[in-house]
């Protein structure tokens, strides 16, 4: 079969890119080029490889879908870590979208975060319509980026795309996720008992499905989505189908979430305790309404898998 779309995927050795080329490599219509730093052995070899820097821009792409950028550092060493993630999340995404827009590409589909909406919700979910609040410095460079880029493609002929996905987990996930997989795994008494709160997170699966096909539908132009798995936990409950997944009991004991927070806070991780017990709810009815997505993977199997996987994995090391 003739290939009829080339995608460019930056981060494509990352979480989040690596499972994309992946879902896309048996799609035989397709070209796929990952923009990478350096020559990686991690990418397949149907896949074509540019450097940054050495490679110029290859003719014909028709979507570029762009995840690379700084992500949160949780042992942060720069003195102005906000002009690290300028530099990285702004300033290179409006490069590389200009040499988009000069090269004839279609569509430009850039992963956010639901930072950009507030670290957390009370009450009432986020949607696209809720009005911008960043807080960390990660969350502010992706609105920075987003409202350049709508700027820059303003009146133009490429299309944008935005999607503000929740957390994203996997039994490899890194970060809070990776942390709290850990600490379960270990058997020991969990303290969320008396935590009530709701969170929406997105399965690796269930993003790079979302993703795949923000790609090339034509009622995507243009538009921001947030999405999730469509069910929200408390953290009791995550922590119940990750130790399921594991193999493991857990017993819940019932902590006051205020001790907790004053504790986290003492150790310089109240952050991480607000990421874990707070609340996040993410709306995804413009996803399913206008698109017509709902995730392939229901959230209870994925997080149980998500447990299996990270057993299989420590296993291993």
């Amino acid at each position: 079969m003739a290939v009829s779309k080339k995608i460019l995927i930056t981060g494509a050795t990352g979480f989040i890119g690596y499972e994309l080329l992946h879902h896309l490599l048996p799609q035989k219509d397709l070209e796929l080029i990952a923009l990478v730093r350096r020559q990686s052995l991690e990418i397949p070899s149907a896949v074509t490889q540019l450097v940054i820097g050495a490679d110029s821009f290859p003719e014909g792409v028709t979507t570029l879908v762009h995840l690379a950028g700084r992500a949160h550092v949780l042992k942060e060493s720069s003195s102005s870590p906000i002009d690290l993630y300028r530099a990285d999340n702004v300033e290179f995404t409006l490069s590389l979208a200009r040499e988009a827009l000069a090269r004839g590409v279609r569509r430009f589909v850039f992963i956010s975060s639901i930072g950009v909406n507030g670290p957390s919700t009370n009450g009432t979910p986020f949607n696209e319509l809720s009005i911008p609040a960043p807080a960390a410095d990660y969350a502010i460079s992706k609105w920075e980026a987003e409202q350049a880029l709508i700027e820059l493609l303003r009146g133009s002929d490429m299309e944008l795309v935005i999607i503000r996905p929740p957390l994203v987990y996997a039994g490899h996930a890194r970060g809070n996720f990776r942390r709290l997989m850990k600490l379960v795994s270990t058997g020991l008494p969990m303290p969320f008992a008396a935590v009530k709160n709701h969170r929406s997170m997105i399965s690796l699966e269930n993003l790079v499905n979302f993703i795949s096909l923000c790609i090339e539908h034509p009622r995507a132009v243009n538009e921001t989505f947030l999405v999730s798995d469509g069910v929200d936990f408390s953290t009791a409950q995550i922590v119940e189908l990750l130790a399921g997944g594991m193999g493991n009991g857990v017993l819940m004991l019932p902590v006051p979430p205020i001790l907790m927070r004053w504790g986290a806070r003492a150790v310089g991780m109240g952050g991480a305790f607000e990421q874990l017990c707070g609340s996040l709810r993410v709306d995804t009815d413009r996803a399913r309404n206008l698109l017509g997505w709902s995730p392939p993977v229901s959230a209870d199997s994925a997080i149980v898998q998500a447990g299996r996987d990270f057993r299989v994995l420590q296993r291993r090391r």
